[in-house]
C-alpha cells in the first residue's frame, strides 16, 4: 500500500498528517505532490457566481488524474478514496464520470459512498460497487458511530472538510475575485485568509490582522511596495495596503490613503465619529506620516461606502465545550 498526499493553496495543511501515518500504517510510502501549478483551474472567473460544486468537481477530476498517473508509476490496481455521496453537491453520476475519464473504472474503492459497505474490507467488493447506485449515503451519524468502533475520532482535522478552504462560506468569492485579475500571486491568494479584506475601487486591496495571531501571520506577507497602516491606540489593528502606488497622483494617493485610514480606524474600539490618529508608512521606507480618521459606528457601515468592497468572511463559531 502506498498513500499519496497533495498539497494545495486551498488545503490548510496539517503537521499531524505525517505522525498519523508513521502511528497508523509503520513502514507505509507516503508520497507528497504539490499542486501548485494547477491551483488556477481549481477556480475559474466567470460572469456567473462561484459555485462550490463545480470547483469541487474540477478539484476531484485533477486529483483523480494525478492519482491515475501515480497508480500507472507503481503498478497499484487500486485507488482508495474518501469520497462520500452528495458532498458538495457531487452525486454518483459525477463519480462514475470522472473515474471512466482518467480510465480507472471500477478501480477507484470508496468505502464511505454507500451505507451497506461501511465496515466491510473486501476489496472486490468495494470496487464492483455501482457507484449510480441508489442506495442511501451513509451520514454523519453513520461514520461517527464507525469511527467509534475503529477507534478513531468523529472530529477528523484532516479531513476535506476542515482542511478545504474553498468550502469555507464566502471564500470561494474571494478566490474567484482575485483570479479576475492579472499577475496575481501565491502571496496575493494567501491575504484570501483574512477575515477582513477589502478591495477600493481606487485599484487598491487592503486586508486587516486583528489579533496577534493574525498580526503574526500577516507581518510575513509585507512587499517592499506595500504600506503598513496602523492606529496609535494600543492593541489596535494592524492594516496591509496594497496597490500600485507609483502609478497614483499625489492626489489619488493622499485619497487612498484616507479612504484606507477611514477603515482602519472603524476596527479599532473608537466610537462613532471618534478621531483617530493612524500611522502609515511605505515598508521599504523608514519614514511614518500621520492621518487624523474618523471611525464610523459599525464595521457594516465599511461595505456601504461608495469605491469599498468589503469581503468579509464568517466569524468561526466557537467550539462546543
Amino acid at each position: 500500500m502506498q498513500l499519496l498526499h497533495f498539497r494545495s493553496p486551498f488545503a490548510a495543511e496539517d503537521e499531524a498528517l505525517r505522525d498519523l501515518v508513521r502511528e497508523e500504517w509503520a513502514g507505509t510510502v507516503l508520497r507528497t505532490q504539490s499542486l501548485k501549478r494547477e491551483y488556477r483551474r481549481f477556480v475559474e472567473p466567470r460572469a456567473d457566481a462561484f459555485s462550490l460544486r463545480r470547483t469541487c468537481l474540477q478539484c476531484r477530476s485533477l486529483l483523480l488524474g494525478r492519482s491515475a498517473r501515480y497508480m500507472e508509476r507503481v503498478g497499484a490496481d487500486y485507488l482508495a478514496t474518501g469520497e462520500r455521496l452528495e458532498q458538495n453537491g457531487l452525486d454518483c453520476d459525477d463519480m462514475n464520470w470522472l473515474a471512466e475519464r482518467h480510465g480507472i473504472a471500477g478501480r477507484v474503492l470508496r468505502p464511505l459512498c454507500h451505507r451497506r459497505r461501511l465496515g466491510q474490507t473486501n476489496l472486490a467488493t468495494w470496487a464492483l460497487l455501482p457507484a449510480s447506485h441508489p442506495g442511501t449515503p451513509p451520514n454523519d451519524g453513520d461514520l461517527a458511530t464507525l469511527a467509534a468502533q475503529l477507534g478513531l475520532g468523529a472530529a477528523n482535522p484532516l479531513g476535506s472538510c476542515a482542511r478545504c478552504k474553498l468550502t469555507k462560506p464566502g471564500f470561494g468569492e474571494r478566490v474567484a475575485n482575485l483570479f479576475g485579475e492579472e499577475g496575481f500571486t501565491l502571496n496575493a491568494l494567501r491575504l484570501l485568509d483574512f477575515t477582513y479584506y477589502y478591495k477600493i475601487e481606487r485599484g487598491a486591496k487592503v486586508v486587516l490582522a486583528v489579533d496577534e495571531d493574525e498580526k503574526r501571520e500577516l507581518q510575513n506577507l509585507f512587499l517592499p511596495q506595500d504600506v503598513r497602516v496602523y492606529p496609535a491606540t494600543p492593541h489596535g489593528p494592524m492594516a496591509l495596503a496594497r496597490a500600485d502606488w507609483e502609478t497614483k497622483s499625489s492626489a489619488e494617493r493622499a485619497q487612498t490613503l484616507e479612504l484606507i485610514a477611514t477603515i482602519v480606524a472603524t476596527h479599532t474600539s473608537a466610537g462613532r465619529c471618534a478621531s483617530v490618529p493612524v500611522y502609515y508608512r511605505l515598508e521599504s521606507d523608514d519614514e511614518t506620516s500621520l492621518l487624523n480618521a474618523r471611525a464610523l459606528g459599525s464595521v457594516e457601515e465599511l461595505g456601504e461606502m461608495p469605491g469599498v468592497l468589503g469581503m468579509r468572511l464568517p466569524t468561526p463559531e466557537p467550539a462546543a465545550a
